[in-house]
């Protein structure tokens, strides 16, 4: 065997790696050159070359729990990657759960739910998982609890202050994920309703051009029907707001140079008040009823060309003043 075998011989060894340029054992401290690893864990290097450390696999390897030596370690319990060790003192304020614990890097996949372990510190200070330790007298009780979804440890004897801290932050950690898990799905579902709400307005844009497309499209956005619907007849949306009545808005609108206003019903776009004078004066029937958003116009038009309009709603500044709201209909004439 060369002077070269005797250097090499067993400087492949397995240590844990957590996200810096270096590695340790209990005495030695090694810079990594080359390639990390790709994730934390523990993972094979070669240590031959002095002080410097080079990967030799990318493949996660068994934990090595003589790594740590005669390090001193520290025993207690592992709720997900947090350390609660055995000389714990409980603060039940749940703000303060985080601050009695601390991290440990590298730990063992598939361990059981208040799994205890042993930890020991690296060169900087940090906890690193070294083994499982046995289980004690409560833990099983324990396990039971949490899975009957009971509030704490009190009925059970024997639970030692680092148990009863692992059990409240487990079920800390479980009742912030449920909320989460609710809170997503609030989001979610608020998404697709929206989602939902967004495609049937598109739908209702693409079939503005038609009346049954326009109504549709009111009960999303009624602006933008009712200018469709007074577009049909020429006429330009000027206003929209809500009436008195829940289920009606009042339209303002410019028609060959006036600036008119009526009420219309917020689904149908039928017309409840035309805010011009369309009564039949031989039956007296009123026909602003008869009309929709689309037809009134026309109708007003045709008034405009034989002089008979007469508006009740006025806009223009040089009208009258507008009549009462809400409309009681002509006053009559004294004469």
């Amino acid at each position: 065997m060369s002077w070269k075998d005797l250097l090499d011989s067993g400087s492949e060894r397995v240590f844990p790696w957590y996200g810096f340029r270096r590695i340790h054992d209990a005495q030695r401290t090694w810079t990594i050159s080359g390639s990390l690893p790709p994730e934390h864990g523990w993972f094979l290097f070669d240590v031959g070359g002095g002080r410097d450390a080079t990967l030799k696999s990318r493949e996660p390897q068994p934990a090595d729990l003589h790594w740590a030596g005669n390090q001193p370690r520290a025993r207690g319990y592992l709720v997900g990657d947090r350390f609660i060790p055995d000389n714990a003192r409980v603060d039940p304020d749940p703000a303060k759960l985080v601050q009695q614990t601390l991290p440990v890097h590298c730990c063992e996949g598939g361990l059981e739910r208040f799994a205890r372990i042993s930890a020991a510190r690296d060169r900087d200070g940090l906890l690193v998982y070294v083994g499982q330790e046995f289980p004690e007298g409560a833990d099983a009780e324990a396990i039971k609890a949490y899975q009957d979804r009971v509030e704490s440890l009190d009925h059970i004897a024997g639970v030692t202050p680092a148990l009863d801290l692992a059990f409240r932050w487990t079920t800390y950690q479980r009742k912030q994920a449920e909320e989460r898990r609710r809170e997503l799905e609030r989001l979610r579902e608020e998404e697709r309703v929206r989602q939902e709400r967004e495609e049937r307005i598109r739908e209702a844009m693409r079939s503005a051009g038609t009346a049954a497309g326009r109504r549709v499209l009111a009960t999303h956005d009624f602006e933008t029907a009712a200018r469709e619907a007074l577009r049909v007849s020429g006429a330009e949306l000027l206003d929209t707001r809500q009436s008195f009545n829940k289920n009606e808005m009042v339209v303002q609108y410019r028609f060959q140079q006036r600036r008119l206003e009526c009420v219309v019903e917020r689904r149908t776009l039928r017309v409840v008040d035309a805010g011009v004078c369309l009564t039949d004066h031989d039956t007296g029937v009123k026909g602003d009823t008869f009309f929709t958003l689309e037809s009134l116009p026309g109708v007003i038009g045709e008034a405009m060309r034989l002089g008979k309009l007469v508006v009740w709603r006025h806009l223009d500044g040089d009208e009258e003043p507008r009549a009462r709201w809400p409309y009681d209909g002509p006053e009559d004439d004294d004469d």
